[in-house]
């Protein structure tokens, strides 16, 4: 005989929410629709996955649950109570009341409608009666004329305030009864109104916009009896396809690289040959006839709207005039040695063009190059904005050039970059400019004005950035753009051999001796690659840093680490809704960030060092990043908290390390770009970690960097004018 369903209504009282994965809630029971309790003698929680949820649960909020339910006694004090416990329940849904007294109780308890008691609400529901939800649900002049016959201004704001977080309820129950995950239906919920429900309901395969998975939503659309030849489901897994490309760091896509993707999708070879007919219609992609090529709409705008900027700005040449001689010759004569030739040209190139690049490998001069050259530009009355993607890359490039520097998040947040009468003339310089994507590229060129003057430095041999696009490369190898290359290493007395190396692997080279100057070999087999990073680090603790290839990988040598290093350092322990949690990061330990959090000061790669595990009414710790911030570690934040003994590859690129230690395995982004990358990290030593076997195939094979599909190049070198 199955077990029977039971349907229960009840009111928050205590939650749980362990991470991002899991959540316990309890509560007093409620009469259906109603805010007075049902009984005192028992209680209704309830134990489930974050993604079923359709809100999440907190303190004083209605729901209604259905499931099959256990019956437990607990000892609450003096007495048992019994416990009607629901785990992981068939529906859940947050309700708001719709009698009069419910209503009542609703507005008058819940602390989001600020300063509004029993006798204002109830004299609410005696103005409004059942036609209160709907002027709550529209906040319009002739909704707030009719409140202000009962409330104040200030009490219409707070009515308006506080329902605004319950309006979007039935929308989140539709989006619950989906199995829609949770991060995406508040993402839905709080970026969007309820037109995009509407569009959903049409068409779910729109949840593609928003992170899920084609297949995860074909089970949603086949409940909600869409057939197999829908052509909006033709069209998104077309669309899938595409996304997958970018994903892959691709801005456009071949058809040959489509046909397969879309084949798994559909499963049906017809259906594909449809989807490529008529998938074009939803008008999220460009067919390009002549090349058969497919460029999703939102990159090729992007890259179009690059391209023009970065040609309007390639037109203005001839700047060096004698004035700007005379302040380049005085930058020039600041130099403690004698620039290069090649390094000399390059300081010209950007007092002549209002757009150009310094480009070059590890020690062949592009800081001092720059420096030279904004010392030069800001005797001639341009005020310099520099920045760099990560904290520590822009605390690095003030250091070397002497000049305020952001993040090229935190210039985002400020106002645009506009001339004034006062200050007519500005340069923007983007440091390590190889791990620039398209996306981040437009949003750059959007926040400035089309008069401000870029100049580029980097590498475009270091890894390819994270995001689709290859910025730096497209606009080098376009010929449009002023570019002085920087090839000469200035070898010194004392020097590490490192840029010297990192060149070599570069070029495909592997060195005849593979330890050589302040580079250093470990042989050794791959499933001791871990053991000897953590070997390597414990002998060195200040100023190394290890780099892994794999998630994995660096999670083995963090553990690793931790013991060798610091096994008594006290493990973060703190209390949330009457439990005990902890975690097995200690005081004293490296952390890494792995999520943005702009207001305290963080970002995806900050790294920094757990100064206090003791959890207070404030935070669950301090961390002190390593730009000398200290941060108080709220839940949020300590959730995108790691070890950071060893960190990604991407997390450390634009930084630098006094001593690296590379854990070498081959792997799907393992290759010549990805160890050139690793060795350039180190100012004065380095220490690969693996087979020489590997490192000779890892380094002889072409570089995956330079195989992205990108439309910049063509559209800088094709168009010559705006």
């Amino acid at each position: 005989m199955p077990d029977t369903l039971h349907e229960e209504y009840f009111r928050v009282t205590s939650c749980q929410h362990y991470g991002s994965k899991y959540t316990i809630f309890t509560g007093v029971p409620l009469k259906a629709d109603s805010y007075s309790i049902n009984s005192g003698k028992y209680i209704v929680s309830i134990q489930c996955e974050n993604h079923s949820l359709p809100i999440k649960p907190s303190v004083g909020k209605q729901w209604r649950v259905r499931g099959i339910r256990a019956l437990e006694s607990i000892q609450a004090g003096d007495y048992a109570l019994q416990q009607h416990l629901y785990d992981a329940p068939a529906e859940m849904e947050c309700t708001l009341p719709e009698t009069g007294e419910a209503i009542i109780r609703f507005i008058a308890t819940e602390k989001d409608f600020i300063g509004i008691g029993e006798a204002k609400a109830r004299a609410l529901w005696e103005t409004f009666g059942g036609d209160l939800h709907d002027v709550l649900k529209s906040d319009t002049p002739e909704h707030r004329e009719r409140l202000r016959g009962v409330l104040s201004e200030v009490s219409v704001d707070a009515l308006y305030n506080g329902y605004a977080k319950y309006r979007n309820l039935p929308h989140a129950n539709w989006l619950a009864s989906l199995d829609v995950p949770l991060r995406i239906q508040q993402r839905i919920l709080k970026h969007h109104d309820e037109r995009t429900v509407d569009v959903l309901k049409s068409d779910p395969y729109a949840l593609l916009g928003f992170g899920m998975p084609f297949s995860d939503i074909d089970t949603i659309a086949e409940r909600m009896g869409f057939e197999k030849s829908a052509p909006v489901r033709l069209a998104a897994a077309l669309e899938s396809a595409l996304r997958k490309q970018v994903g892959k760091g691709h801005t456009y896509a071949t058809h040959q690289t489509l046909k397969p993707e879309v084949g798994k999708f559909l499963g049906d070879k017809e259906l594909v040959a449809e989807a490529f007919a008529h998938g074009h219609r939803n008008g999220q992609f460009v067919l390009r006839p002549e090349t058969g090529t497919y460029h999703p709409t939102a990159q090729v705008m992007m890259e179009s709207v690059v391209a023009k900027r970065l040609r309007k700005l390639a037109l203005q040449t001839d700047l060096y005039d004698q004035e700007a001689d005379r302040a380049c010759m005085a930058s020039v004569a600041e130099v403690p040695y004698e620039l290069t030739q090649r390094q000399a040209q390059a300081v010209l190139t950007s007092l002549d063009n209002a757009v150009s690049c310094i480009t070059g490998g590890a020690g062949t001069g592009k800081t001092a190059v720059l420096r030279t050259a904004l010392r030069a530009l800001n005797t001639l009355g341009y005020e310099i904005h520099a920045v760099a993607l990560s904290g520590r890359a822009a605390m690095r490039l003030h250091e070397s050039i002497g000049f305020l520097t952001r993040t090229i998040a935190g210039l985002l947040r400020q106002e645009p970059i506009e001339p004034t009468a006062d200050q007519p003339l500005h340069l923007l310089v983007i440091d390590e400019s190889s791990m620039l994507d398209l996306p981040t590229m437009y949003r750059l060129v959007t926040h400035i004005s089309p008069d401000v003057r870029i100049i580029f430095t980097g590498d475009p041999d270091q890894l390819p950035p994270i995001g689709c696009g290859k910025v730096l490369s497209d606009i080098v190898a376009s010929g449009l753009i002023a570019n002085t290359t920087l090839d000469i290493v200035k070898r010194q007395e004392g020097s590490t051999g490192i840029p010297e190396y990192s060149k070599m692997i570069n070029q495909g080279i592997v060195p005849e001796k593979l330890s050589a100057g302040a580079v250093y070999f470990h042989e050794t087999p791959r499933h001791k690659v871990a053991e000897q990073c953590a070997a390597l680090f414990t002998e060195a603790p200040e100023g190394s840093r290890i780099l892994g290839a794999t998630k994995a990988l660096v999670s083995d040598i963090n553990q690793r680490v931790q013991k060798a290093v610091n096994p008594g350092g006290k493990r973060m322990e703190f209390e949330l809704q009457g439990d005990r949690f902890f975690r097995e990061i200690c005081q004293g330990d490296s952390v890494l960030f792995t999520q943005n959090n702009y207001d305290a000061g963080i970002q995806n790669g900050s790294l920094g060092t757990l100064i206090s595990s003791e959890a207070t009414e404030e935070s669950f710790g301090i961390v002190q990043l390593d730009t000398g911030t200290e941060v108080l570690l709220t839940q949020a934040i300590q959730e995108s908290m790691e070890l950071g003994y060893c960190i990604t590859l991407h997390k450390a690129q634009g930084s630098q390390f006094p001593r690296v230690i590379i854990g070498l395995q081959q792997g799907r982004i393992v290759d010549r770009a990805w160890l050139y990358t690793a060795i350039t990290r180190a100012e004065s030593e380095v220490h690969i970690v693996g087979t020489a076997s590997e490192l000779t195939a890892i380094t002889q094979a072409p570089s995956l960097a330079h195989q992205r599909l990108s439309y910049l190049e063509q559209l800088l070198s094709e168009k010559k004018s705006p």
